[in-house]
């Protein structure tokens, strides 16, 4: 099994691949973008992606969000829980006081804002695309400093100069493993889909939310992103307990899907633990 991320080697994706039961002995394949590993799915170059879809601090990943519905084709087979701590890295002999820009992902920049605006405030920020690249980066150029996860300054030889800089203590980062089929039923799942709404109308959204409260489907996540279209067009994301072939669940779906302009099933997979 070959599983694509984003990458290169040392950045949290990667880790949460070692985590992902599924990808045990799988192949890691790095590359440049969410993007990317995703369209290296589809295109069959490797088995799965694994990418991530929610952080706790700062929220949707919204690039994910985009893929799912604006690249259709995949489906979430698996989703992982990583526990994230940022550190604050540079070339060794660096001072806190030295740090002339801070490079990272946009991600962690926003999981950091306390921190940079309270220590480093005025500092340049230099977004890149993943936390290992920003860590290469300040390696090669030995200036600036890097936020990113301590396997990414041990792999590029940087020190740390704070530890766990995120703006909470418990930041967790979700991932979604997607490939071309999603999974079997196992007893203790979890179904996404998205959908969009033929117009905007009153009760619309509700007429859907009953769907599911009507068969005491219980929903743990809701939100939605503009469908890139125009003002006021909107697409929206929904995860609910069960798996999409339980008779309620299917039920459910359906009856959603005569309420809406398109549906798109997302995949079903089982419940991840929580993270530790």
């Amino acid at each position: 099994m070959r599983v694509a991320y984003l990458g290169p080697p040392g950045t949290f994706s990667e880790e949460a691949v070692g985590r992902c039961d599924l990808a045990r002995g799988a192949e890691h394949v790095a590359y440049p973008s969410f993007a990317d590993a995703y369209e290296a799915v589809a295109k069959g170059e490797v088995d799965a992606a694994l990418l991530p879809i929610e952080n706790s601090i700062e929220g949707s990943v919204t690039a994910t969000l985009d893929l799912l519905v604006h690249r259709p084709g995949l489906r979430i087979r698996r989703e992982v829980l990583l526990p994230v701590e940022q550190q604050l890295m540079a070339a060794r002999g660096t001072q806190l006081a030295d740090v002339k820009k801070i490079l990272s992902h946009p991600q962690p920049l926003g999981q950091c804002a306390g921190f940079l605006r309270e220590r480093l405030r005025g500092v340049p920020l230099e977004t890149t695309s993943s936390t290992a690249e920003a860590a290469r980066l300040v390696a090669e150029r030995k200036e600036g400093a890097a936020i990113g996860p301590r396997a990414a300054a041990e792999r590029y030889g940087l020190e740390i100069l704070v530890e766990n800089i995120q703006d909470a203590d418990v930041n967790t980062t979700r991932f979604v493993l997607v490939a071309r089929e999603d999974e079997a039923p196992t007893g203790r799942d979890k179904t996404s889909i998205a959908f969009t709404l033929d117009r905007d109308r009153p009760g619309g959204l509700y007429e859907i939310m009953g769907e599911f409260a009507n068969r005491q489907i219980n929903l743990s996540r809701i939100e939605s992103r503009p469908m890139k279209q125009a003002l006021g067009h909107y697409v929206f994301f929904i995860d609910f307990e069960g798996h999409r072939a339980d008779p309620r669940a299917a039920e459910a779906i359906l009856g959603v899907l005569q309420r809406v302009h398109a549906l798109h099933l997302l995949g079903s997979y089982p419940r991840a633990a929580p993270a530790a």
